[in-house]
This record gives structure tokens, C-alpha cells and sequence, in this order.
């Protein structure tokens, strides 16, 4: 059965050959620790832990090697400790909200059964490596000095922009670039810049006295060198990383090494919605994986359903996260399981299973086969199925919590809800002031609509459902 995975670089599916089958080697870019992770960075940990998991069966686990990084060097990270700890020394501080946020994203992956990757690198830990790489540009003429600051020169990489299929004109009109009347061309980027009183510090490359740290690009670089060689399979992370970091990671790559690539399959995941909207703070819909976990909108959910409703999606296209759907989600693996739970163990995992999703991890496929699987009765193999894909099949391990109310700031939310569906109603947008109203009766909220009897305007209240 023939492996095939899309390739953003080449823009098609193609055939999955290994460079070393006794040695498939993957790197996906993880988290910088400075928060909880929200549900849209717990994708790319999902989807690739599903990938993971497929090349363990495929190759062996003793012939896959999956490194996922630890950014703990980073302006957030700074101002988050600076916030927290602001009666100790930066680097103390820094130390602590990296050591506590990195325990709080393992256990909140392991709460969604995520395995852990074979390799979990750690930035501050490859700075030696980051320099050398970075000397090893200035030396072939990929990288220059200015103001204490190294930069990469993109015209150096004939064919930057491949990745993201930009031409030079379109990134520059559409990208973010820093400002910087030092840089040779607008497009060039930081490979390592000085450190500020108090911040931390390493010896500088290229005979800069001044002490500092690596640009993120840098760091993802060395990382994946140091522990998958020069060249390997397969690199992965969300859409958002096409471009600039993983275009990035690209050119100082193969400037550095004299390589024609960097990795041979580049697989990005799609972006993640709530409730038809970006998630963001100022929507009242940014929710992290451990307001899920211990308890959002009423309900504490279980990792589990989690992880189900984000598999019903195929990687590559846009996830639209609703309560709705968590609450179908749950609903469908309490059945299974309950079902599962009578049954035996079978042996091995159903070969529809794994036929679909070696189509380029086609889950909703997938899926279906499992409800298929039900339906017929053949509950053994439904269990090896979804143990196979990082599901306990025990129902006791999904138990929804109701909680005993919405505290203060699920009553904030609601209310904010009520009032984006009445703003709906008003605009006659009754297709969005429907998935609202099934938002809130997923969070177990009951509405009750009305009119003033002075304004003769829209008045709803609510109560939490008995």
C-alpha cells in the first residue's frame, strides 16, 4: 500500500519514497512557550501525530524520527516573564514561565493523545549550532553584517519564494517586514540580532562584540539539522508558516549546506475558525485547549472528543469550530464506546483504516469507514480503529462535566453572543443569528426572545437550561 501526502512545494500529491526507510525522518515546528496553546496551535499537533502514528505502522516504530521544537527564546516569552515575575532577574523569570507553559502544553497534548515526538529540541539548547550555521552564510556571501545585526540576503536565493509561490514584488507589497534602514533589501531578513540590557544574551557570531540571540528563523534551521540531517522527508506546520518562516527556513538552509533542499515534502495544515469567525480575544471567541479541558461555556470537555472533532476536517482545508459539532463529536464517541467496550480486541487495524489514510491522511475518509464500522456491528475492529488513532475506546475517559454554572466570565460571553445575534437579526443576517442560537444551546444556555413594550426593540434573556 503506497503512502501519498501533499506537497505545498510542488503543489500536488505525490508518492512517499523515504530518503532511508529505516530512518523516516520528520520535523514539525512546535510551540513558543509563553501561554496555554489555543485550539488552532493544537491542529498541527493533531494532524501530525496522526501522520506520526501512521509511519510507525507503515515503517516501524523503531524507523521514524519525529522532532517538534521548543521556541523558548522570544520577545513574548521576555514580556510574559517581565509581567509575572517582575521582582526577579529577566532571565530567572524567563526560565520559570518557559519551565511551567512548556509542562502546561505537554499535559494538554497528552490530554488530546498526542504521543510524544521522538525528539523535543529546545532552542537555547542549539545556540552553538544556530552560530555556526549563520557564520557559514556570512562566509559564502548568503548573510551580511549591519549594526550589530546579522541578516540574510535574500537575493542570495536565486529561487526564494518558491514555497509560497510569491514572486519578490508580491512579498514585499504584501508582507510585514521590519523597517530597517541597514538592510541591503527590504526582503532581507534577521539571522541574529543584539540582545537588550537585561534580556538574554550569547556570544554574538561574525566578530560582533555586542552580545545576542538568533532570529526565529535560525532556529528551526539548526534545530532540524542537528537531528535529522542536512536533508530529510518530511517538514510540516500550519499554513500561516508557509511564509515567512518555513520560506525562510528554506533559503539559509540550503544556502548553508549546499543543498538543492531542505526537506523533500512540506505538509501544512489549515487554518482553524470558531463559529464561522477568526478566533481573536476581541470576538469573545479565542479559547485555549485547557479552558476546554477544565471547563468552557458550562462544560469541562474530554480531550477525546476534542481530538474526534478535529479529525472530521481534512488537514489541508479551513476547520470551522463550533459547540455544536464538539457536541456531536462527544455524542458520537460515547456510542462507540460504549458498544466497544463489550467487545474483544482485534488483532489489527482495519486495512480501510489505513488505505485512506495513506491518501494523503484523508480522516473524514477515515471516518467514515468508522461509522461504517459501527453500523455493521464489527465492534473489535471499530476498537482497534480508534486505538489506532490515539482513542482509549473507554467511556469512563470521556465523561462531559456540567459545571455548576457560568461564572463571570462565561456570563460575559454569553451576553456577547446575544448581543452579536441580535445585531444579526437587526441586519437581517438570520443565517449567522442561527448558528449563534446553536452555539448557545450547545453551551447550554436557553433564550427567551421579546420586545420592550416602550421601544418596541428586541429584548432576550436567558437562563441555563435544567
Amino acid at each position: 500500500m503506497s503512502l501519498t501526502l501533499y506537497n505545498t512545494l510542488s503543489r500536488r500529491k505525490e508518492d512517499f519514497a523515504p530518503l532511508d526507510p529505516a530512518n523516516v525522518r520528520m520535523y514539525v515546528c512546535g510551540p513558543t512557550v509563553y501561554d496555554y496553546a489555543h485550539i488552532g496551535n493544537a491542529r498541527p499537533v493533531i494532524v501530525f501525530d496522526v501522520l506520526f502514528r501512521l509511519l510507525r505502522h507503515l515503517y516501524g516504530p523503531a524507523h521514524v524520527t519525529y522532532v517538534r521544537n521548543v521556541t523558548d527564546v522570544d520577545d513574548k516569552i521576555n514580556a510574559r516573564a517581565a509581567a509575572e515575575y517582575p521582582e526577579l532577574p529577566l532571565n530567572e523569570a524567563i526560565r520559570k514561565v518557559t519551565e511551567k507553559t512548556e509542562a502546561q502544553f505537554h499535559a494538554d497534548m497528552h490530554a488530546l493523545g498526542a504521543l510524544d515526538p521522538t525528539v523535543e529540541p529546545r532552542a537555547t539548547e542549539h545556540i552553538d549550532a544556530m552560530r555556526v550555521m549563520i557564520d557559514r552564510l556570512m562566509a559564502n556571501g548568503s548573510a551580511y553584517v549591519a549594526e550589530d545585526h546579522v541578516l540574510f540576503h535574500v537575493a542570495s536565493m536565486p529561487d526564494y519564494g518558491k514555497l509560497s509561490g510569491r514572486s519578490l514584488d508580491e512579498m514585499v507589497a504584501g508582507a510585514r517586514v521590519e523597517v530597517a534602514p541597514f538592510k541591503r533589501d527590504p526582503m532581507d531578513f534577521v539571522l541574529w540580532k543584539p540582545s537588550k540590557p537585561g534580556e538574554p544574551g550569547w556570544p554574538s557570531p561574525g566578530g560582533i562584540e555586542t552580545p545576542g540571540r538568533p532570529g526565529w528563523h535560525i532556529e528551526c534551521s539548526a534545530m532540524s539539522a542537528a537531528h535529522l540531517g542536512e536533508v530529510f522527508d518530511i517538514h510540516g506546520g500550519g499554513v500561516d508558516l508557509v511564509f515567512p518562516h518555513h520560506e525562510n527556513e528554506i533559503a539559509q538552509s540550503r544556502c548553508a549546506h549546499g543543498t538543492e533542499a531542505m526537506a523533500k515534502v512540506w505538509m501544512h495544515n489549515g487554518f482553524l475558525q470558531v463559529e464561522g469567525e477568526k478566533m481573536s480575544k476581541s470576538l469573545g471567541n479565542f479559547v485555549t485547549v485547557h479552558e476546554l479541558l477544565t471547563g468552557w461555556q458550562g462544560y469541562a470537555w474530554p480531550g477525546e472528543a476534542l481530538r474526534f472533532n478535529m479529525l472530521r476536517t481534512h488537514y489541508r482545508q479551513p476547520l470551522d469550530w463550533t459547540l455544536s459539532c464538539l457536541d456531536e463529536a462527544h455524542k458520537t464517541l460515547w456510542d462507540w464506546y460504549g458498544d466497544v467496550e463489550k467487545s474483544g480486541a482485534a488483532p489489527d487495524v482495519p486495512a480501510a483504516v489505513v488505505e485512506a489514510l495513506s491518501d494523503d491522511l484523508n480522516t473524514p475518509k477515515v471516518i467514515a469507514t468508522l461509522h461504517k464500522l459501527h453500523g455493521a456491528g464489527h465492534f473489535e475492529e471499530l476498537g482497534a480503529a480508534l486505538r489506532f488513532l490515539g482513542f482509549s475506546g473507554e467511556r469512563a475517559k470521556i465523561e462531559r462535566v456540567r459545571q455548576d454554572g457560568p461564572g463571570a466570565a462565561d456570563t460575559e460571553a454569553v451576553e456577547s453572543l446575544i448581543a452579536g445575534r441580535n445585531a444579526a437579526r437587526a441586519a437581517k443576517d438570520f443565517e449567522k443569528a442561527d448558528r449563534i442560537r446553536d452555539q448557545l444551546q450547545a453551551m447550554g444556555i436557553v433564550l427567551k426572545d421579546g420586545k420592550d413594550p416602550k421601544t418596541g426593540e428586541l429584548v432576550t434573556t436567558w437562563e441555563v437550561a435544567r
